[in-house]
């Protein structure tokens, strides 16, 4: 098995949902527009050795529907012998992307490869569970693993510190993905202020880091037309406003803590356990569009080109839960990447959790034994923003340059949850 390497990786600034700058910018432009702005920063890579470009795309819609990886390999203009495929592993399928991409360069499939990720938050609203669909028809089926027994499990006995409530793991087998949120505040005693305390933080660091160029290097500025809004808020796809170079982030915001404790519960999310609803769009990550790319190649190549990679892929895991407390699935799955690297979290200088909520990101940090000041220092998706497709990429986006910055580093974890009771890591270890 060869060594993989991510060469560079970088993507978009990530806009708000449905009212953002990027709602008119077509989602095959955006991945391309970054894919061949990777490349152009990276001259002594010729496309022609790149074996295969995949694509992490949760619901290829509109622009996507079923061309994604192929439009998006000729907007870049790469060359059309490249093979392209597109990955659907819900809210981690670009890390699955970059994950499939290095497997293949480790067992000889070719010498370099482009994992990519692109979604629109905004056409994600499809309808509705029927209520006799195949997920409630199973549900007594998951049932059927009790509390107890998720803990004496062999791949899950050592991942968490406390049973889980008979009256969560019992509720419906398919809920919304801020009940999960509330489900895993409530199973671990979370509170609405340290919930708050969470988010404000991310929004912080994400703010800082910008002021201090440290998103210089991981994005791109990608050249769009305005979108034009009409009298009702929507999208006028007919009209255009003047080209800009998007280039920053739009969903962080500078608040208190106080501000933050007025926003009202979401409706949608009841208490099983008949306590407080926690879970609020402040302390939730946003809706938003965006796109990531990662140049991966095997460590030879890249030595052969002279290249100074960011990193090394150490190792990739994943690992299912329950779905009623989808945010855990990256315990398990970090904790059998970190196995699998012969490493321990005490090993970890720097890690990217994913923040669907910050209810499962604090967990995480907790039940992994992280150090809290290594976790998500620039911020995270609450602020950032987490669209689906293209966060599997973008936390290693994240974590990879920021060894780079630091240079005392050696290893680094990206991990995150994804829908349905999902969880996917992947430990990287420094090339400085």
């Amino acid at each position: 098995m060869r060594n993989v390497v991510i060469v560079d990786a970088a993507r978009s600034a990530f806009g708000r949902g449905v009212k953002g700058q990027l709602v008119a910018t077509r989602l095959d432009d955006l991945a391309g527009t970054v894919v061949r702005e990777l490349l152009e920063r990276n001259p002594a890579v010729d496309p022609r050795e790149i074996e295969d470009l995949v694509v992490g795309n949760v619901r290829g819609s509109d622009e996507l529907a079923g061309l994604t990886s192929n439009a998006v390999l000729r907007i870049a203009g790469l060359p059309v012998e490249i093979a392209t495929t597109t990955v659907n592993r819900l809210c981690g399928s670009s890390m699955e992307a970059l994950h499939m991409t290095a497997r293949s360069i480790a067992n000889g499939d070719g010498e370099a490869a482009l994992a990519v990720g692109v979604e629109r938050m905004n056409l994600t609203n499809g309808p509705k569970d029927p209520g006799d669909s195949l997920l409630t028809r199973t549900h007594e089926r998951l049932k059927a693993l009790t509390p107890m027994q998720m803990r004496s499990d062999p791949h899950h006995a050592e991942y968490f510190s406390l049973a889980f409530p008979p009256y969560l793991l019992d509720s419906p087998a398919n809920p919304s993905m801020p009940q999960t949120g509330q489900n895993v505040a409530e199973a671990w005693g979370l509170t609405r202020q340290e919930l708050d305390r969470f988010a404000l933080e991310s929004h912080r660091k994400a703010d800082e880091a910008f002021r201090n160029g440290r998103y210089q290097s991981q994005i791109i500025p990608v050249p769009i037309r305005q979108p034009v809004f009409d009298a009702d808020g929507k999208v006028d796809f007919s009209r255009q406003g003047p080209e800009i170079a998007f280039e920053r982030d739009e969903c962080i915001r500078i608040s208190t803590l106080e501000k933050l404790a007025e926003m009202a519960p979401l409706k949608m999310i009841k208490s099983y356990g008949e306590r407080e609803v926690v879970i609020t769009a402040a302390n939730a990550c946003p809706i938003n569009d965006g796109a990531s790319a990662a140049l991966v190649m095997s460590e030879d190549k890249a030595r052969a080109l002279n290249l100074r990679p960011l990193a090394r892929i150490v190792a990739m895991a994943v690992s299912g839960v329950k779905p009623q407390l989808m945010g855990i699935g990256t315990i398990p799955a970090s904790y059998k990447a970190l196995q699998r690297a012969g490493l321990t979290a005490k090993d970890i200088g720097l890690a990217e959790i994913n923040e669907a909520f910050a209810s499962q990101a604090i967990v995480t940090v907790k039940e992994l034994g992280l150090d809290p000041s290594c976790v998500n220092v620039n911020g995270g998706s609450i602020a950032i923003g987490h669209p689906l497709g293209a966060s599997g990429v973008r936390l290693l986006i994240s974590l990879c340059h920021e060894m780079r910055r630091r240079g005392d580093v050696r290893y680094g974890l990206a991990t995150m949850c994804i829908g349905s009771g999902m969880g996917i890591a992947t430990v990287v270890e420094a090339l400085n």
